[in-house]
């Protein structure tokens, strides 16, 4: 599929389909762990099968497991039978530490596995494109340098923290790559913990590793579609932009119109219902109405695409997640 032509028509749609990170929920469906779905990729697939046949989503994005990356690296990861995977305690140290990583091999850790996973999606899916999630590289360089210490690292050991972004950059170009021979139509790359860095350390150690990438696996037929669900993001935007991705999604701690005014106006950008305060703990009516709300909001700028401020939790009620499409199809009816 031609899928910067897909963006360009989703962009010229005047009845938009969403785009919400769905794919954890599949649990409930199949009556599986969390841990089970991690763990087994023909679940996935499975998964992400059962929500393209339930929801009138414009593609199939897999779940954001944050962990997998750092795990093929070497990390700890706990897991849970009810919650998303996270990884424990950092792998590196010093500056011998991250000379002597060694870059994994795509198929390390589970990432053979969530390849597996979203080549069999691709042979279930064929009404839509299909997106794995995949880590980006600031946030997993933080994650094996651990997520506090990056920050401090960024001053006092910079040389030390390129080290790391570099390796860890050649490793996701690589699995980015992987995915690419799946069929899949792109990848998001969640960026979170760029979200919290300042204009000038994201143009230093985000912004230059987040385009190398786009640049080496982007093409028209397999898109990169960046997120971040930072907070102070408002003020990185012209970082972000930098990477040159296809599509850009966002939190719910922004301000969507404020980011949508920041944003260029031909590139889609996505977002934020709150994935925890609606679609996990909200009611029917307070997602729909927030979702309304936030259509109306933002209706002034068609490069607009609603979608979920993060990825849906696994216990995400699936009478809010139905309420949600229920309420993007009637706006739009409308």
């Amino acid at each position: 599929m031609n899928m910067k032509a897909w963006l360009e028509n989703m962009k010229n749609a005047k009845e938009k389909k969403a785009i919400p990170i769905l794919s954890f929920p599949s649990v409930q469906l199949m009556d599986i762990t969390v841990k089970e779905l991690i763990s087994d990729s023909d679940m996935q697939a499975k998964g992400m099968k059962m929500i393209a046949d339930r929801v009138p989503s414009a593609a199939s994005v897999s779940m954001m497991d944050l962990s997998v990356e750092a795990e093929a690296f070497g990390s700890a990861v706990k897991t849970s039978d009810h919650e998303v995977p996270t990884v424990v305690g950092a792998i590196i140290e010093s500056e011998e530490d991250a000379e002597d990583l060694e870059i994994p091999a795509v198929g390390a850790g589970r990432t053979g596995l969530y390849i597996e996973a979203i080549e069999k999606a691709c042979k279930l899916i064929t009404d839509r494109p299909v997106f794995a999630g995949v880590i980006g590289p600031y946030s997993l360089a933080g994650r094996l340098l651990d997520v506090s210490e990056i920050m401090v690292l960024c001053y006092e050991e910079p040389d030390m923290v390129h080290t790391v972004l570099e390796k860890v950059t050649s490793f996701l170009i690589n699995y980015m790559n992987a995915y690419k021979k799946t069929g899949a139509g792109g990848v998001m790359v969640a960026e979170p913990l760029a979200g919290l860095l300042s204009p000038s350390l994201m143009e230093e150690f985000a912004a230059p590793y987040m385009k190398k990438i786009v640049d080496a696996v982007q093409t028209d037929e397999f898109l990169v579609v960046y997120h971040n669900c930072g907070d102070a993001i408002l003020n990185l935007t012209e970082g972000i932009v930098s990477s040159g991705a296809a599509a850009y999604h966002f939190g719910n701690a922004v301000d969507m119109k404020k980011m949508l005014e920041k944003m260029p106006s031909d590139v889609i950008v996505m977002g934020n219902i709150d994935p925890v305060g609606e679609f996990r703990n909200g009611t029917p009516e307070s997602i729909a109405k927030a979702t309304e709300a936030l259509l109306e909001t933002c209706k002034e700028h068609p490069n607009f695409v609603i979608s979920s401020g993060c990825d849906i939790p696994p216990m995400a009620k699936w009478e809010n997640i139905d309420a949600f499409f229920g309420a993007v199809t009637g706006y739009y009816q409308k």
